[in-house]
């Protein structure tokens, strides 16, 4: 080929090596993008037998269920902790550790002190707390909360909870149904009634016999609530139970007719007004843990910015601690094998991951295990309130939560629609169709996975969020959620997908970006 350049014996040394001298320059202000070759080594270290072999370590019967608080819990995190110090992360939690701790209140109630009074003009009826009544939350206000009743009924809208009732001052009662594991509680319009002004909440149930003498028998044991937090967040006011004969017998209402109609209405009863004195007696605290550690991002600029990944490595410990495990037969211990040493492991083989790619990630990555997700997301909550990294500079939580079941070729993510992630995700997974693996939208909306898990929490102080889960399953809350029902090819493939979305977020040039809508329904404002 003919060229007019001089053969390079012929270019002075000097201006030969200047070109090389700017580029050595230059290496360090701009990080390398990763190889292919660079990602897939690293890719390669989530293996279905690291997955299981991980799940079978903290969902084994020595770790009695992971109930938070419990010494058994404090195992598991130290744990998870030393895999994050082997594997190099900068440790984010208490005094140069990875563990932070936040503090776990405990109070008993004096019951031949405690009642509820429920008036119906002229007329009052007196219940006994612990005979008639049951304590469904662990804070007592420092008040007793006086107020009419408004009932919140049917399915709830996601987005708008309360569709414009006006509780402020009201007690907030919903009819709930009682399955075999207990009754489902649903957060949402509770949250957003709380917060709206609401002084309780009064919960309607059909629980048989056995289980409500069950729960009563609780209350003569401690009740435990997340402490350390500003008195906005915690002070929300008692939540007590009914049944349904003694809701009928008072409010004037037919629960079972009410329950059956799944149809959003605001039913204001402001002719009954319900007073609680609740009689405290505090116990010594004890504390609980969360696991955090970073690795760095490599870009100058961006390692300022953070990427949190996120699953909870708690469960329902036994009938002993008093969260709603059940005995079946000879076993006695909800080992959460799915729920959620699946989504916590994800974490871990992810940190492993990252920390074997060169170069790393523009955005630092922060990884964490949370506790007390079972006990109304503790340790989340207390996350953001004390956070590790700055919550302005965290631009996506990618929360895992029971990955380990269900189909073998799909994951359900939910709030992809709620942001830009969603359509990222949607991009990178098309990318990977190796993994044979489709995140689809959430198929249970009726079931408000969205409010459901730690996701929430990140998403309600403005950082967008993906929170990826297989959903729920027969053994969901049962003895039965054991390792030896984890499909770890599944999950791995999983923990993969999240991995090259994780990376796609770490280097883009744009922060996530919610949409404005979603932004405007499930941000608090300020």
């Amino acid at each position: 080929m003919k060229t007019n350049a001089k053969p390079e014996a012929l270019v002075p040394f000097r201006a030969r090596i200047r070109p090389l001298a700017l580029c050595a320059l230059l290496l360090p202000a701009a990080a390398v993008a990763q190889t292919a070759a660079a990602v897939q080594r690293a890719v390669r270290t989530i293996t279905p037998a690291d997955v299981v072999h991980r799940i079978g370590v903290i969902a084994d019967d020595s770790m009695l269920g992971r109930a938070t608080p419990s010494p058994q819990l404090e195992q598991v995190a130290r744990y998870i902790a030393g895999e994050f110090k082997r594997f190099g992360l900068k440790p984010l939690g208490d005094s140069g550790t990875f563990i932070q701790h936040y503090p776990v209140a405990r109070q008993q109630i004096d019951l031949t002190k405690s009642v509820m009074t429920i008036a119906t003009g002229a007329s009052a009826t007196t219940f006994r707390i612990g005979t008639d009544v049951s304590l469904m939350n662990g804070r007592l206000p420092p008040t007793d909360p006086t107020g009419h009743v408004v009932l919140l009924l049917g399915v709830r809208d996601t987005l708008n909870p309360l569709a414009g009732a006006d509780v402020k001052g009201a007690w907030v009662a919903l009819v709930l149904t009682a399955f075999e594991q207990g009754v489902l509680v649903d957060r949402r319009p509770i949250n957003a009634a709380l917060q709206a002004g609401a002084v309780g909440v009064l919960l309607i149930t059909n629980r048989p016999d056995a289980q409500w003498q069950t729960r009563l028998g609780r209350l003569h044991g401690e009740a435990q609530y997340l402490g350390g937090m500003p008195v906005s967040l915690t002070d929300e006011g008692p939540w007590l139970e009914i049944r349904d004969a003694t809701a009928a017998s008072v409010l004037g209402i037919d629960p079972a007719a009410l329950r059956a109609d799944q149809t959003p209405s605001v039913r204001r009863l402001d002719a009954v007004t319900i007073t609680a004195h609740l009689e405290p007696v505090a116990l010594a605290p004890l504390r609980a843990p969360n696991v955090i550690g970073m690795l760095e991002g490599s870009d100058p600029t961006l390692k300022s910015e953070y990427v949190l990944l996120t699953g909870h490595m708690d469960h329902l410990g036994t009938p002993g601690s008093g969260q709603g495990c059940v005995a079946k037969g000879a076993d006695s211990i909800c080992n959460g094998a799915d729920d959620d040493a699946s989504g916590s492991i994800g974490v871990v083989e992810l940190a492993q991951a990252f920390t074997q790619l060169t170069p790393r990630p523009k955005r630092s990555l922060v990884f964490m295990t949370v506790s007390g997700e079972e006990r109304g997301l503790w340790g989340s909550t207390y996350y953001v309130e004390h956070p590790a990294v700055p919550l302005a500079q965290t631009v996506a939580d990618l929360n895992t939560d029971m990955i380990g079941r269900n189909w073998a070729d799909s994951i359900v993510v939910i709030g992809k629609e709620h942001s830009d992630l969603g359509a990222t995700l949607n991009r990178v997974s098309a990318e990977h169709s190796e993994l044979h693996m489709k995140p689809t939208d959430d198929i249970w909306p009726e079931e408000n996975f969205f409010a459901r898990s730690d996701q929430i929490t990140f998403a309600r102080k403005g950082i967008p969020i993906l929170f990826f889960t297989n959903g729920v399953h027969p053994d969901y809350h049962q003895v039965s959620d054991e390792v030896s029902k984890i499909d770890g090819e599944k999950e791995s493939r999983i923990i993969k997908l999240d991995f090259y979305m994780t990376l796609a977020v770490a280097n883009a040039a744009a922060r996530p970006k919610w949409n404005p809508a979603s932004y405007e329904k499930i941000v608090p404002k300020k």
